[in-house]
């Protein structure tokens, strides 16, 4: 897809995996410095699948006669080639190079592959989940629960935050940011259509499954009121006169 303006200064995540079988495949994501869009490398030819109309999302503000092709679908052509022919459960050994610092980790290919897919899907240009494209400036590999929730809800607060400063309103109920966990559920749900399709094996759906669920637990955490721990936390070091 095209890139959007920005520097010339990168941002690179390398992510290598080891398959059972003893093969292996090296993966380099690129993304700009200023805008962290993600800076692919250019291709002649696109696959029919990655149309814009091809399984599009119900709730997909895109058209297409501006965008003809889904800007996930599209860069993720090299990754769906990775793992179509893989079965999820597959174990692997995976490592994350970025600057500075290397994450690695003996897994299963959907819990690694879903590491991979998130940083395309908030790098891309997709209108609904390019909202949570300021987390892969820290993209950390491999998230808990516990972490997701974390860096999720502080990201939205960061943009509220933004907001405020603007002189927008400012929401810190979280009324929309669970609205927004709504969309991006049905929006990587039906990218699963989208894969299913093309009849690949599960490793990329469940993957995607993967990132739903994460969605799942950090609504439930907001609804069920587990986040008491974080504020017994912050009110007592944060909340003294």
């Amino acid at each position: 897809m095209g890139r959007e303006p920005g520097s010339e200064r990168r941002i690179s995540y390398r992510y290598r995996f080891g398959f059972s079988d003893g093969q292996s495949a090296d993966l380099l994501l690129e993304l700009d410095y200023d805008t962290l869009a993600m800076l692919p490398a250019p291709r002649e030819r696109y696959p029919a699948w990655t149309a814009l109309g091809f399984y599009q999302c119900p709730n997909c503000p895109l058209d297409e006669r501006s965008c003809p092709r889904c800007p996930i679908a599209a860069n993720l052509v090299p990754v769906v080639a990775l793992l179509e022919d893989r079965i999820s459960y597959e174990p692997v050994e995976v490592s994350v190079e970025s600057e500075g610092r290397r994450y690695s980790k003996s897994t299963s290919l959907q819990q690694a592959a879903g590491s991979l897919i998130g940083i395309f899907n908030v790098t891309s240009g997709c209108p609904i989940l390019d909202k949570l494209r300021p987390m892969v400036a820290t993209h950390l590999p491999f998230m808990t629960p516990d972490e997701s929730t974390y860096r999720m809800i502080s990201t939205y607060l960061m943009s509220q935050y933004f907001l405020h400063r603007h002189g927008r309103d400012a929401d810190l109920a979280l009324t929309g940011f669970v609205a927004f966990l709504e969309e991006a559920r049905e929006t990587n749900a039906s990218f699963c259509a989208r894969l299913h399709a093309l009849g690949v094996k599960d490793a990329s759906l469940n993957a995607l499954a993967n990132l739903n669920a994460m969605g799942e637990i950090v609504s439930l955490s907001i609804e069920e009121g587990e986040l008491e721990r974080w504020e017994r936390l912050f009110l007592k070091h944060w909340g003294r006169d």
